[in-house]
């Protein structure tokens, strides 16, 4: 007994000892100064990003649309998988949930074998053991036929965030819409503002040409040279900054599609819109969103399921009448043919005490219920917040886009005047570098006021709840007719 005692001791206190490994590697480092080696990792079940175009855009790879764009971004997007998963499963949890109302049927097959002790009558004689064999099919039955609204308040639960499911994909999508589109809009700008500081660095030329013929007649001096020179110089920093810049935002826009950074792909020039402040009023524009925002509507649905709950669990404390049944048939050696059986009773099922349990799962149900109300109010004070907030961003990028338009026709007329006079001998070449500084900062600011006015557009139509799967906006403006479209 000492040696099995020992052997035990031994292989309990060994096993104790050592590390458990960890795929075939040690499961912990060698040392706290040392990394851990891990093992050869799993076959990667991920599945993969696409690595190019599909088909039915490759053909036109350097022509991409808005809606093209759009189109990439929610077919690769992990969220909107995830979102319309969410969704499915929710669809077979209602599903399921229906089968409240049918009865249950459970059957199983069996073999059972009996063998008894032998044992002692009452006068002594020993009876011997029995043996015996049966087997045969048993079918069960289990039916709730009516309770007092807990089965109703479980099914309209689930239908309830069924519904809130499908509206938070709903919101997925014009989450996705709207970011993609943002990217879309900064690229853009981005290549908005890289032609723009082209011309200023064409100009900066022209300048450094000019300077220099009128240094080399006697006309300037070498400090008009060395500006002119240096003007040169920072339009071309601001361009090479903003080229860089340009493929940063284009390797984000790849992203937003769901495509690796690098894939070769380019945009179409986009169509002059009309710019102005929104048609509508905010208060019609807050109107809609609080019936047209799905993240709203999934909220509200959240706190109907809540209040199914509170239907489901207090239909605990009522009675119910349920029916149970089983039947089979059971063959054994002295009944080689077999013989049926059954049972089936119909009774009431009363609920008398549980230590207050139910009475306190009532409450709690009642109590998220509350909770979910007050998400739900939450959710819509945002809703009006962000509409009102976007609503007044419009209408200052109009403002914005309207001034700007100004701000570039008058720093034109001021660079031809300054550029005028310089030629003619009687104006100062400082004056012409400021009017053209002036000019590239205007022609900045005008691409840039663009841009913000399309992606406050957006913004408004995401909050408003208006933002379709096309990437279209839905939301009335006002143009400007006074206007002419400025050149792309």
């Amino acid at each position: 007994m000492k040696r099995v005692t020992l052997i035990v001791g031994v292989l309990l206190s060994a096993g104790c000892v050592g590390t458990p490994s960890v795929g075939g590697v040690a499961g912990t480092a060698p040392a706290p100064n040392k990394e851990w080696s891990p093992p050869a990792p799993p076959r990667d079940t991920l599945p993969s990003t696409p690595s190019s175009l599909p088909a039915d855009l490759a053909s036109r790879v350097s022509t991409l649309t808005l809606g093209d764009v759009v189109d990439l971004a929610l077919r690769n997007n992990p969220e909107t998988q995830i979102s319309w998963a969410n969704a499915r499963s929710a669809a077979a949890a209602y599903g399921g949930s229906k089968g409240l109302y049918y009865p249950t049927i459970d059957a199983q097959i069996g073999v059972n074998y009996l063998k008894s002790s032998p044992t002692f009558t009452n006068d002594s004689v020993l009876r011997p053991s029995l043996t015996q064999t049966n087997y045969g099919p048993t079918f069960s039955v289990s039916w709730l036929i009516a309770d007092l609204g807990g089965r109703a308040g479980t099914i309209e639960s689930a239908r309830q965030a069924l519904i809130a499911a499908n509206w938070t994909h709903n919101a997925t999508l014009q989450n996705v819409v709207l970011e993609v589109e943002s990217a879309y809009f900064n690229y853009m700008a981005n290549k908005g503002l890289v032609e723009a500081e082209h011309l200023s660095v064409q100009e900066a030329e022209t300048s450094l040409e000019s300077t220099q013929e009128r240094q080399r007649v006697g006309l300037a001096t070498i400090a008009d040279v060395l500006q002119a020179k240096t003007a040169l110089s920072q339009a071309t920093l601001t361009l090479e900054t903003t080229e860089g810049d340009l493929q940063t935002t284009r390797g984000a826009l790849a992203a937003a599609m769901g495509l690796p950074a690098n894939v070769p792909y380019d945009i179409d020039a986009a169509p002059v819109t009309s710019v102005g402040p929104a048609t509508d009023s905010v208060d019609a524009l807050i109107a809609t969103a609080v019936k047209s925002r799905p993240d709203l509507a999934s909220a509200q649905a959240q706190y109907r399921q809540a209040v199914a709950d509170v239907r489901s669990v207090r239909g605990n404390l009522f009675p119910s009448i349920q029916a149970t049944g089983t039947g089979g048939r059971t063959y054994v050696r002295t009944l080689p043919s077999g013989a049926s059986n059954y049972t089936l009773s119909v009774g009431l099922a009363i609920p008398i005490f549980s230590g207050f349990s139910r009475q306190y799962a009532v409450k709690q149900a009642r109590a998220e219920a509350d909770a979910a109300l007050g998400r739900a109010a939450s959710v819509k004070q945002q809703v009006q917040f962000q509409v009102f907030s976007s609503y007044y961003a419009l209408q200052t990028a109009a403002r914005r886009v309207n001034t700007a338009d100004d701000l570039l026709a008058s720093a034109q007329s001021s660079e031809d005047a300054a550029l005028g006079r310089y030629r003619a001998g009687v104006g100062l070449f400082v004056d012409l570098l400021t009017a053209q500084s002036a000019l590239a900062s205007a022609r900045a600011q005008q691409v840039q006021a663009r841009w913000v006015w399309q992606t406050a557009l957006a913004q408004l139509a995401h909050d408003t709840g208006v933002l379709d799967t096309g990437g279209n906006t839905n939301i009335r403006v006002t143009p400007d007719t006074t206007r002419e479209a400025p050149p792309k």
